[in-house]
C-alpha cells in the first residue's frame, strides 16, 4: 500500500513536469520560433499597407491637381495677351497697318526721279571768298512730285574718273519741295576761291555725277570748269525755285 502512494506521487510529478515542459515549448515556438523572425508582425502590417494606400492617393490626388492644371492653362495659352495684339486682334511691332503701308507707298510714288527730271548746273556766284553753284532739278514729267533732302553730288571726268571727293551735306535737310510739271528746285554747291586756303585745289572736272534725293538712280550734268579749292566741298539740301 505504501509502495501504490509513492509510485502514484511520483506518477503525478512526472506528468505535471511533462505539462510544464510542454508548455514552455509551446511559448518558446509562439515567441521566437524560426518563422518568427520572416514573418512580419501583425502590427508592422497595417502600417506598412495605410502607407502604401495613402502614398497611392496622394500621388493619384497629386496627377488630378496636375492634370487639372494643365487644363486651365490650356486656353490661356492659346489667347494672345493684351501686350502681343491690338484691341483689333492684330499682332504689333511687325508690320505697319494698311494705312501706314498705303502712306509709304504714295511717299515713294510721288518722289522726283532720276526718270522724270532734268538736272543742270548754274552759273558761279563768287563772293567774300566763297563760290556757289546752283544745281537745277527741273520736273519735265506729266505730274507734280516732290523732293526732300540732300542730292549725292560727286565731280568725275568724261572717263568716269572721280575728281577728289563726294560733297558732304551743309546744313539742314530741309522740308519737302513741291514741284509740279515744269517747275525747279534747286540745291548749291560750295567751294572757295583759290588762294583762300593753303589747301591745293583739285584739279578740274568735266562731269557732275548726281543722285537726287531718295533715288538709286543717277543724273549728270556738264561741271562748267568747276573746280573745288581749299578742301572744301559741300552741298545744301533742295530749296523751290531755280537759280542762275
Amino acid at each position: 500500500m505504501s509502495l501504490t502512494i509513492k509510485t502514484l506521487g511520483r506518477g503525478r510529478r512526472v506528468a505535471a513536469g511533462s505539462l510544464i515542459a510542454v508548455a514552455a515549448l509551446a511559448l518558446t515556438a509562439c515567441e521566437g520560433g524560426p518563422d518568427a523572425a520572416s514573418r512580419p508582425s501583425s502590427a508592422a502590417a497595417p502600417a506598412s499597407s495605410h502607407d502604401k494606400a495613402s502614398g497611392g492617393s496622394s500621388s493619384s490626388h497629386g496627377s488630378a491637381e496636375s492634370s487639372g492644371a494643365k487644363a486651365q492653362s490650356s486656353p490661356g495659352a492659346q489667347r494672345p495677351s493684351a501686350k502681343a495684339a491690338t484691341p483689333g486682334g492684330k499682332p504689333t511691332g511687325k508690320a505697319p497697318s494698311a494705312a501706314e503701308a498705303h502712306t509709304s507707298t504714295q511717299a515713294a510714288s510721288d518722289r522726283c526721279t532720276a526718270a522724270n527730271m532734268s538736272l543742270r548746273l548754274g552759273a558761279a556766284d563768287a563772293g567774300a571768298g566763297n563760290i556757289r553753284y546752283p544745281l537745277v532739278f527741273t520736273n519735265k514729267g506729266t505730274k507734280a512730285c516732290s523732293l526732300r533732302g540732300f542730292p549725292g553730288v560727286s565731280l568725275i571726268n568724261r572717263d568716269g574718273s572721280p575728281v577728289g571727293k563726294p560733297a558732304t551735306r551743309d546744313g539742314g535737310a530741309g522740308g519737302v519741295v513741291r514741284l509740279q510739271p515744269g517747275q525747279s528746285a534747286h540745291a548749291l554747291l560750295h567751294t572757295l576761291n583759290e588762294g583762300v586756303s593753303d589747301t591745293p585745289c583739285w584739279g578740274k572736272s568735266q562731269i557732275v555725277f548726281v543722285y537726287p534725293p531718295g533715288s538709286k538712280e543717277s543724273m549728270t550734268t556738264g561741271s562748267r570748269g568747276l573746280r573745288v579749292c581749299g578742301g572744301r566741298f559741300e552741298v545744301t539740301a533742295v530749296e523751290a525755285g531755280a537759280l542762275g
